[in-house]
């Protein structure tokens, strides 16, 4: 039996899930925003402890490398390397894009989607403005369009939406649903990143032996870290 650990960090939801066999078995997730820090480690020790299991007796640990936030990536893998470290097993990486898209294209009568081959699927995380990170999967679960940051407008996936319908989900298409206007374009509300999405991936990628280097992978920010400005100088009086 293969026990796996996923980590999902990279938006605003703070979600940790056990799986067996890539079958998920247990899983706790928050919806509260950027909480991570406080949240993560705690989630984890609590979903161990109530499964009675040790970190012992895990074979993996699986974490969302990004796209997303730059903080909550880094919570997420500072905390899955430190986890592979002290019990010397292996690191997994899962696209938090592409576990959404294959979670929806798994379940298609769930959301209400009519099966069809040339269906695309189009998870969206939220960026600044009208900017969402993205790739577009089809329904066999292999990537049509590589992950980017992308600007959306009027003109987005016109070309692709005059021939086949796009499936759009994630936290960050409900702001494009008013700039993509097109009969083929299908928007599924309530779809974001989770744990409880990345079970079968990461098996896949165990089984496979698909695993990231603990001491030097880092997280695909895909963009440049950009800091806020402060709404206060506080060595001003």
């Amino acid at each position: 039996m293969t026990r796996i650990l996923n980590l999902e960090s990279s938006t605003e939801v703070c979600s940790v899930s056990i799986a067996e066999n890539g079958k998920m078995i247990d899983y706790i997730e928050s919806h509260e925003g950027q909480n991570h820090a406080q949240k993560l480690s705690v989630f984890t020790d609590e979903l161990l402890r109530r499964n009675q299991l040790t970190y012992r007796q895990l074979h993996a640990v699986a974490v969302s490398k990004g796209p997303g936030s730059y903080t909550g990536l880094r919570i997420g893998v500072s905390l899955a390397k430190g986890l592979c470290y002290a019990n010397q097993i292996p690191l997994i990486a899962v696209s938090p894009l592409q576990s959404m898209s294959h979670h929806v294209s798994s379940n298609l009568k769930k959301y209400k989607l009519n099966k069809a081959d040339n269906l695309l699927f189009c998870p969206m995380i939220d960026a600044r403005r009208m900017e969402v990170y993205t790739a577009l999967y089809n329904h066999e679960h292999q990537p049509i369009e590589s992950v980017s940051a992308t600007i959306i407008d009027r003109e987005s996936f016109h070309n692709l939406l005059d021939k086949q319908p796009i499936a759009f989900f994630g936290n960050g298409s409900a702001k494009c649903q008013s700039a993509i206007d097109h009969p083929n374009a299908i928007f599924i509300d309530n779809i974001k990143t989770s744990a409880q999405f990345m079970c079968s991936l990461s098996q896949e990628a165990y089984e496979n032996n698909d695993f990231v280097d603990v001491a030097y992978f880092e997280p695909f920010y895909l963009k440049d870290f950009i800091a806020g400005k402060p709404k206060k100088n506080i060595l001003k009086q």
